[in-house]
């Protein structure tokens, strides 16, 4: 069974600036390696340390970005000039101040759909694609995270969740939440994004969960801002885009790993996208969950950038 490699520090790293942001990246692994792209989750998540782990340094160069306003990139949070489209363009952009002429994508949950996105817009320009927890930024997508589905498994935690609204924003959970962390009202706001940080990580973590390791709002907001802004403008796509637009990349090499028991983003994502992109191969992990952690989940993706690796070497 196969770890995370050793860890490792950057050999460079730089900010592209753009539209009032300044987009932090960094390269690690060997620089004469082949070309792979970390794409983060969230989004707003930023990128760790760890996840320069999953790839071999002798065989890879690592390209680790943290998307506009999330991780080290700044202004945290900020919303102006964020969006789905701004993101693919700035990663065109870093491809191109790196002189990489194609990359493989590594991308899970909001990163995945972040890689499809990138690779169907700039198919002549991905080497492949290692996809893991897979979103694919649907109406359906969000109902089950956030409307008609984890709910039902977590109703305790969803009636904190939506308690810490006023009544008003009951309707429509999402917008209301999204008014709150953007809104004047401060009590409001820290109230509202501690609710929806505890709801996330319930969800995602489970029994694994504990309320008081969460950090305060005032540094959750960041990472909260955006992803309600993300999530209530439907990630700037139009309905099942994604899957529509698969035909573009079904020549592409494409491992898709998704654990049973992920209640972010349940594996019918998976089993979906492995219908349109019949080429790709789907591994369906029977003893984990949504978060890249854990001994099956680490060998799975380890061991898919190393038969990558093999593959396009």
């Amino acid at each position: 069974m196969k770890s995370l490699f050793p860890p490792i520090e950057p050999y460079h790293t730089f900010y592209l600036e753009t539209e009032g942001h300044r987009i932090y990246c960094e390269e690690c692994g060997n620089p004469e390696g082949l070309p792979v792209l970390f794409l983060h989750g969230g989004p707003g998540s930023g990128c760790t340390a760890d996840h320069r782990r999953f790839f071999d340094p002798q065989r890879y160069r690592v390209i680790l970005v943290d998307q506009r306003g999330a991780g080290r990139s700044e202004p945290a949070g900020k919303l102006r000039h964020n969006d789905t489209w701004k993101l693919l363009d700035d990663l065109e952009e870093i491809r191109k101040s790196l002189m990489i002429n194609r990359w493989l994508l590594f991308g899970g949950s909001w990163g995945a759909a972040l890689a499809l996105l990138y690779a169907q817009k700039h198919p002549q320009r991905v080497l492949g694609m290692i996809l893991r927890g897979v979103f694919l930024a649907r109406r359906y997508d969000l109902d089950w995270f956030i409307k008609d589905g984890a709910r039902r498994i977590y109703p305790d935690r969803w009636h904190e969740l939506v308690t810490s609204l006023p009544l008003s924003g009951w309707n429509d959970v999402v917008q209301g939440m999204y008014k709150a962390v953007t809104g004047s009202n401060e009590a409001l706001q820290q109230r509202v994004v501690l609710a929806w940080s505890r709801w996330s990580s319930a969800v995602t973590l489970g029994t694994a969960f504990a309320a008081e390791s969460l950090a305060g709002p005032a540094d959750l907001l960041p990472k909260v801002k955006i992803e309600l802004h993300y999530a209530s403008h439907q990630y700037f796509l139009q309905e099942n885009q994604i899957l529509q637009d698969c035909a573009r990349i079904r020549a592409l090499p494409c491992e898709i790993i998704h654990g049973r028991g992920d209640l972010v983003c349940p594996v019918e994502s998976a089993f979906t996208l492995k219908r349109h992109l019949p080429g790709a191969e789907l591994k369906i992990l029977e003893r984990s969950g949504h978060i890249a952690a854990g001994e099956e989940m680490i060998d799975a993706l380890v061991s898919a950038t190393c038969r990558m690796a093999e593959r396009l070497a």
